[in-house]
């Protein structure tokens, strides 16, 4: 029996595959988040409809959420500002303790949490809907920028859970600091002056633009990519699990990268 020859150039095409399917996954995501970037700043795409979703949306990765995320930010901050307090003024830095305390919870780890939140309470259930919509056929031409389904549900959507980010990072930023001066200074009114001196020290224009930057790319991200991932599953209903398990590990991937790099900029 001949036997099947055999193709050279067979594991180079696997290899171009392999390495093709990330590149175009995150390719889409950046041309959602972009073109979810720009019909926000168009005062021409919110009509009735978008508007109205973006509302909803908003109300239940935000406000919905407010309760849950301001428990968690009270627990983490209280316990990590006892630790670091305690531990500053065991080795004599208690003059860095708050510094310490608004710099990490400020800047670094409430921004993170924000995100997060909204990412399992919305971005979860978004995706496993487009996920179902996608395999049922209602999202044909949605890759048309001006389609019905692109800019009165995906794209408001989107909108929402980016907004609901940044919302919740800066109540977490103002409960921050309200615990941090608790922790210091307890609930005299004598230490505000220094507080607000330290916090102004640490916040500065540079920090605050790179949170806002961060805050920004947290929730792009937490938006497009549930999203872009439920679009790319084949139109099977078997699939949605997986788009789901996709989606979540592709976002863990890109916040802790996004921090990363913001760690990396921001104190190289």
């Amino acid at each position: 029996m001949a036997q099947r020859p055999v193709s050279l150039s067979y594991p180079t095409e696997r290899l171009g595959a392999w390495l093709y399917e990330p590149v175009g996954s995150w390719m889409r995501v950046l041309r959602f988040a972009a073109i979810t970037l720009v019909m926000a700043l168009s005062p021409a795409t919110y009509d009735r409809t978008m508007r109205r979703v973006a509302a909803r949306q908003i109300y239940l990765s935000a406000w919905q959420a407010l309760p849950g995320f301001a428990l968690a930010c009270a627990v983490v901050g209280f316990v990590l500002m006892r630790i670091v307090i305690g531990t500053a003024h065991e080795y004599g830095f208690s003059q860095y303790a708050v510094e310490l305390t608004v710099r990490w919870l400020v800047l670094e780890l409430f921004p993170l949490l924000a995100a997060l939140f909204v990412a399992l309470r919305s971005g979860a259930a978004i995706c496993a809907r487009v996920a179902l919509m996608h395999t049922h056929g209602e999202l044909d031409g949605v890759g048309r920028p001006g389609s019905d389904a692109l800019r009165h549900y995906l794209v408001p959507r989107a909108i929402g859970s980016a907004v609901a980010v940044a919302a919740l990072t800066a109540f977490g930023c103002a409960l921050a600091l309200g615990l941090a001066y608790e922790a210091t200074y307890g609930l005299s009114p004598w230490g505000v002056a220094q507080f607000l001196r330290i916090s102004g020290q640490v916040l500065g224009p540079v920090m605050v633009l790179g949170l806002a930057l961060k805050t920004l790319l947290f929730g792009l991200a937490v938006a497009a990519i549930p999203i872009t991932t439920a679009l790319a599953i084949p139109r099977e209903p078997g699939f949605v699990p997986l788009a789901l398990r996709r989606a979540m590990m592709r976002l863990a991937l890109a916040l802790v990268t996004l921090e990363i790099a913001f760690l990396g900029v921001m104190y190289a």
